[in-house]
Order: C-alpha cells, then structure tokens, then sequence
C-alpha cells in the first residue's frame, strides 16, 4: 500500500511513516523545509518537498498519482498566529483532499481535532478558536467530496508510549492520547470499510485498536 501523507515532519506522521514501513508500505511524505528530507528517509519514508500553502491542484495531485490512500497530517503548529490557522488547516487541508479527487485517490483520512464543531471554551483565546473554526471549514470541505473519506479527531496528544487501547467513538469524553497510539489507528482504519464517511472521536482506553474498529 502506497499512502501520501501532508505533513511529513509531524509527530503523529512520522510515527506513521515507521509503522507503514514496518507493515511493508510504502510510505510518501510531504514537507515543506527540505532540511527534513533525511529524517524521513531515515524513517523509511519518501520525502518529497512541496508546500501546500503555495502549490496548486495539479502539482499535488501528480503527488498523489497511483498512491492507495491520502492522509491529511499537517498544521500550522503552534506559534502560528490566525492567518495560518486559515491558509493551513483548511486551505492546505482542502487542496489535498481537490488533489486526491483530481488524482483518483478515494481513500482519504484527515487528522482533526476534539472540540471542533462546538463553541470554544469559556477563556479560550482567539488563536485556538481560529484554529477549531478552520478545522471545522476543512471537514465541512471534505464531507462534500465524492471520496471515501474519515475524520479522525483524537483527544491531547502526548508523547507517552503507546498502549494499544483506545476509545474510538461518534462522540467521546474529552482525554489524551498517545501519538503512537493514534498512528496505529490511522494504519488500522485504511482498509477498514465500516470508517468509511465517518467522523471518529479518539482518545485512550481501555480496548484493543482492532476490537474498538469492531465496535463502530
């Protein structure tokens, strides 16, 4: 399986990378700095630098070209201030789910976040809720497209070492979870019908990954 992942350098996408790899995938990540090149490779995975803020339908969807699935990873990070918010997590988040459809590539799964869809927090400042506005203009993007497409919005996400146990749901309490945990599950729901044009709330648990896939 050859998967195409936005955001390349992220957290959750490297880990990603090394478990497609050891899977026997193959694994293509976008960056935008080519200093990361070398991480990548050293991850197994195939780096190719292209910036989604500045590239066109076209370019990523020459990318994208005979791949088996698309995985929206990328963000604006934090210090991003508003504008970013915007031209990232929903307009680059758009361009590739455009570029998956020009490229042919019907399985799409874009990272979210928990909270999007709802009014901020009392006290949240304006970044944050820039950043949940934009997430929630992405999906809202997405779910019109003709692809076969999940949400996937985990919960605080943590470098702690994964557990392999997860409550993955429609809606779900608000919780942590370990990157490595939600890389597993990106792996698990690929080829997982049953996620198909589903939004999935992801958080640690007490349930195996492939018995809380089951459940849905």
């Amino acid at each position: 399986m050859r998967v195409v992942i936005a955001g390349g350098h992220g957290k959750i996408a490297m880990h990603l990378e090394r478990q497609l790899a050891a899977n026997g995938d193959q694994a293509v990540g976008l960056i935008r700095n080519p200093d990361q090149a070398a991480d990548l490779r050293d991850s197994s995975a195939e780096p190719v630098v292209l910036d989604l803020e500045s590239a066109s339908v076209e370019e990523v969807a020459e990318v994208l070209k005979g791949a088996d699935a698309a995985v929206f990873a990328a963000g604006a990070g934090p210090g991003s201030g508003i504008a970013r918010k915007d031209t990232v997590d929903r307009g680059a988040a758009a361009l590739f789910a455009a570029a998956a459809e020009r490229a042919g590539v019907r399985r799409h799964v874009q990272i979210g976040s928990i909270g999007v869809g709802k009014p901020p927090r009392p006290g949240t400042d304006e970044v944050f809720a820039a950043y949940l506005e934009a997430k929630a203009a992405a999906e809202d993007d997405l779910r019109g497209r003709d692809l076969d497409w999940t949400i996937l919005r985990p919960g605080r996400l943590t470098d702690e070492p994964p557990t392999g146990e997860v409550h993955l749901a429609d809606e779900v309490d608000y919780g942590e979870i370990s990157r490595e945990d939600v890389a597993a599950v990106i792996i698990a729901i690929l080829e997982e019908g049953r996620t198909f044009r589903r939004t999935l709330e992801l958080v640690g648990g007490n349930t195996p990954i492939a018995e809380a896939i089951a459940r849905i």
